[in-house]
């Protein structure tokens, strides 16, 4: 009978390994940050439910718009974070303003917010200022030098 079964080999001899093994180096070169994206994704998401969460829909009908609105943004910075580094590591800088833009949303959207919505704002605002470093911070380490 003849031997029909495949054995393993080594795929270094493959004429497309070399090819392979760029375009693996390439998708993987902007991601030094791959463990930032997940908590950026759930940063985005409780954002975006806090509201719910806390309870201020009611109170503050302005603030849950503007969570909503600001937590799809930070899910969808996440996203674009996670599917084209490359080109998304650039706008790490909009995640600090968004951070920025969190901290101070409370007085100036919020109609006499009470400390939790303050409290909540504030550290959603500074998380995303962190997030926002650490990516901006790895993608002008990572940039290619001129």
């Amino acid at each position: 009978m003849a031997n029909v079964s495949h054995t393993r080999g080594d795929i270094t001899s493959h004429p497309d390994a070399p090819e392979m093994q760029a375009r693996y180096a390439r998708m993987l070169g902007g991601r030094d940050v791959a463990l930032v994206d997940g908590p950026v994704f759930l940063l985005g998401l409780y954002c975006a439910v806090s509201p719910w969460i806390l309870h201020f829909t009611t109170s503050q009908p302005a603030l849950v718009a503007h969570n909503l609105i600001v937590g799809i943004a930070i899910g969808l910075l996440a996203l674009g974070f996670t599917r084209a580094p490359e080109r998304m590591y650039g706008l790490s800088w909009a995640m600090c303003a968004i951070g920025v833009w969190m901290i101070i949303s409370p007085w100036i959207v919020g109609t006499s917010p009470d400390a939790g919505v303050i409290w909540n704002n504030i550290v959603i605002g500074a998380l995303a200022l962190i997030l926002g470093l650490v990516c901006a911070g790895t993608a002008a380490r990572s940039a290619p030098r001129h």
